[in-house]
């Protein structure tokens, strides 16, 4: 009676050496390998990122991060640089990849609209404007005006990170499907008494 296996299958093996007689008998007995790929070169940028903190925020959570993060930033730039758009702007652009990186993956729709507001955020305490309220709003409208490409770029950035993020989670939950499924058409091994 045949038995099947229930495990995994396992990788086809090449035999790379000539066959060899064995010892009296003259049969032959053959030595394999298992063909695998060279491992390629991890590239140092892709070892740095592995080093960052992993964590899984909410959607609510990266809204949060990258607004305290911007006002914070917003105010060190009001401080060190007198408002500079560029050094606001280039701050940014990290925030908004961080936010789209560390968003879990059941919100990350959120991470492109969260940005943009924590860009408004931190244009508060760099936008100038009078002493009034209406004064101070209309400075950060015309700030917002002014660095629009700064706000069109971080929301660029974490809005392909988001993308790619869903194709790849979308791509191992087929993978999975597939799997469950070819393993669930496998025929159950015949157990003998």
């Amino acid at each position: 009676m045949e038995q099947h296996r229930a495990g995994p299958p396992r990788p086809q093996q090449r035999s790379q050496t000539p066959l060899l007689p064995s010892g009296g008998r003259g049969e032959a007995a053959a030595v394999c390998r298992v063909a695998t790929r060279p491992a390629r070169p991890v590239p140092p940028v892709v070892l740095a990122l592995q080093r960052l903190p992993n964590p899984r925020l909410t959607g609510l959570g990266s809204g949060l991060f990258a607004s305290a993060v911007m006002l914070l930033f917003g105010g060190l730039d009001g401080l060190l640089f007198d408002g500079s758009a560029v050094a606001y702007g280039l701050l940014f652009l990290p925030v908004s990849a961080l936010t789209a990186l560390w968003v879990r993956p059941a919100d990350l729709v959120t991470a492109p609209i969260a940005v943009p507001i924590a860009f408004t955020v931190g244009m508060v305490p760099i936008a100038g404007g009078g002493e009034g309220l209406g004064s101070r709003i209309m400075a950060v409208i015309t700030g917002l005006a002014v660095h629009a490409g700064w706000l069109y770029g971080g929301t660029l950035v974490a809005g392909v990170i988001a993308s790619v993020r869903k194709v790849r989670l979308m791509t191992q939950r087929r993978q999975q499907a597939v799997a469950l499924r070819a393993a669930a058409r496998r025929p159950k091994p015949v157990q003998s008494k």
